[in-house]
């Protein structure tokens, strides 16, 4: 999941910014209305988190030019301005959900996980192939009912294959839905992280990689020509 959180208090925008990544959340930060406005351009986002009293562009713009969009982000306004006609006038402009300040973190990160499982591209809330099944929200996985013991990474690359299933993730499709803006393309830390994972997974391997096109999940695990061994890459 890819969130981009729009705030001017820089000191509470990083809390909340390393309270997300540490739920396995990719999270984009932005300090103005400017900054948001040219992030959501370049990116594709599950969910913003959107402060109202912004500098350069208005909170209340920012949500319209938002929900303008076609296979727009969720947005959660998130305020001080906290009054019932703050969050009704709020809600008039499209915004999904709001949360007035001061907030229980907590809240908070299930309130995004509800919003990303509300927008129109999101499948079900718990995910399931080749006898893995995973609950976003529960934060648990299994395989063919046994518990696995995962990352906060592990568990959300095998949630962004799985949510991809039956399709491919390239690398640099996995760095943007994990982690962040700041990864480094260069790094090996998705090659690192799948081979943990499938390591964790044990066999038969249910991660396949097809060299120049990404990682998979298979319909069916398999050791055929074309799987990865467990603990490759």
């Amino acid at each position: 999941m890819r969130v981009l959180v729009v705030e001017d208090a820089r000191s509470l925008a990083d809390v909340v910014a390393e309270g997300l990544r540490d739920q396995g959340m990719a999270v984009d930060l932005a300090y103005d209305g400017l900054e948001a406005a040219a992030k959501l351009d370049l990116n594709a986002y599950d969910v913003v988190v959107l402060d109202r009293d912004l500098p350069g562009i208005h909170g209340d713009a920012l949500c319209q030019m938002i929900t303008a969009r076609d296979g727009r982000a969720m947005v959660l306004m998130l305020t001080a301005a906290g009054a019932p006609g703050d969050r009704v006038s709020g809600l008039t402009l499209g915004a999904d959900d709001y949360l007035a300040k001061p907030f229980h973190f907590p809240e908070l990160t299930l309130r995004i996980r509800s919003l990303a499982r509300r927008r129109p591209t999101a499948r079900a809330r718990t995910l399931h192939a080749a006898g893995l099944e995973l609950d976003p929200v529960r934060r648990t996985a299994l395989r063919e009912g046994r518990p696995l013991e995962l990352s906060v990474k592990e568990f959300a690359v095998l949630e962004s294959l799985l949510r991809a299933s039956p399709g491919f993730l390239s690398t640099e499709d996995l760095l943007e839905q994990v982690w962040d803006e700041n990864a480094d393309p260069f790094t090996n830390t998705v090659t690192v992280t799948i081979g943990r994972l499938r390591r964790k997974l044990g066999g038969p391997p249910v991660i396949t990689t097809t060299p120049g096109v990404g990682y998979r999940i298979a319909e069916t695990p398999t050791g055929r020509s074309g799987s990865a061994p467990a603990g490759t890459s």
